[in-house]
C-alpha cells in the first residue's frame, strides 16, 4: 500500500514548474509510478498501523499476515483483517482507524526509497510525462506529496478515485489515458505483487523493485533491487520504439 518531513539532502533541488507534458509518438511515451514502498519507505508505517489497531483488540498478526497485505489495496486488506482477528468493527470503521494511525505516523517525517530523488529529477528535467498512481486513499496522497513534490507528477490518482483499484488494470489504464499516452508505451514502477498485476493488466511494461516480499522476473517485467541508478535511459530501453526496437 501504498512520510517524513525531513527530506533527505538528496531530495531533488527546487526547479522551475513543470511543462505540460508532451508525448512522443514513438518509445516511451509516459512513466507511472507507484507511491508506497516504491518512491516512500512507508511499508513499514502500514504494517505498523495495521499491527497496531488490531492490537488495540488483542490480535497480534504475523509473518504470513504481512504478506498478504502488502500493496493494499484497502477494501482486500481489510477484509483479511477482519478474517482472521475478529474484531469487532466494520469495514469503513477499520479502513478509517487505519489510515488514521498511518497519518499520525506520517507526521514524524517521509523516508523517500534509495534512488528516488534522483529519479524524480531526471524524468521532470528531461520532460517526460510522470503520474504518482497509489492503492492510497486521496488524503493519505496529499499528506505525501508534500514532501515527495507535487510538482514532479502531473497529477495522481488515489484508490478511493477509481471504481477498481489494483490489481485490477484500471488506475494505470487512467492514468495512461489522462497523459495521452499508450499503455504498451508506458513504464510502470512498482514494488509488490498487487501493483505488479495491474500494471501487466495494463498492457504496460513493468519495472519491480520489491519491498517486502519477492517478484520474479518475466517477459515484459524487470526487477532491481532498487531504484538507485535508475534513469530515463533505462526506462526507454524497457519499451519498444517506432521502429519496433526497444528504446
Amino acid at each position: 500500500m501504498t512520510s517524513r518531513t525531513d527530506v533527505p539532502a538528496d531530495e531533488p533541488a527546487a526547479l522551475p514548474p513543470r511543462p505540460a507534458p508532451a508525448v512522443a509518438p514513438g518509445g516511451l511515451q509516459a512513466v507511472l509510478l507507484d507511491m508506497d514502498g516504491t518512491l516512500v519507505d512507508t511499508e513499514d508505517f502500514w504494517w505498523e498501523a495495521e499491527c497496531s489497531v488490531l492490537a488495540d483488540f488483542g490480535h497480534r498478526l504475523g509473518r504470513r499476515d504481512r504478506e498478504l497485505v502488502v500493496g493494499g489495496p484497502m477494501a482486500r486488506v481489510v477484509a483479511h483483517l477482519l478474517a482472521v482477528s475478529g474484531a469487532p468493527l466494520t469495514a469503513d470503521r477499520l479502513g478509517t482507524m487505519i489510515n488514521d494511525r498511518f497519518a499520525a505516523l506520517l507526521r514524524g517525517g517521509v523516508p523517500l526509497r534509495p534512488g528516488a530523488a534522483g529519479l524524480l529529477k531526471e524524468l521532470r528535467a528531461e520532460g517526460i510525462p510522470t503520474a504518482l498512481v497509489s492503492a492510497s486513499h486521496r488524503r493519505i496522497i496529499d499528506l505525501v506529496l508534500e514532501p515527495l513534490g507535487a510538482e514532479n507528477f502531473a497529477f495522481s490518482v488515489a484508490g478511493d478515485e477509481v471504481e477498481r483499484t489494483k490489481p485490477h488494470p484500471d488506475p494505470y489504464l487512467l492514468a495512461a489515458a489522462r497523459l495521452g499516452a499508450e499503455p504498451g508505451r508506458c513504464v510502470v514502477v512498482e514494488d509488490s505483487p498487487t501493483g505488479v498485476r495491474s500494471g501487466e493488466a495494463a498492457g504496460c511494461a513493468v519495472l519491480a523493485v520489491p519491498s517486502v516480499g519477492p517478484i520474479a522476473a518475466a517477459p515484459g517485467r524487470t526487477v532491481l533491487a532498487s531504484l538507485e541508478g535508475v534513469g530515463v535511459a533505462l526506462l526507454r530501453s524497457l519499451v519498444p520504439g517506432a521502429d519496433g526496437a526497444s528504446r
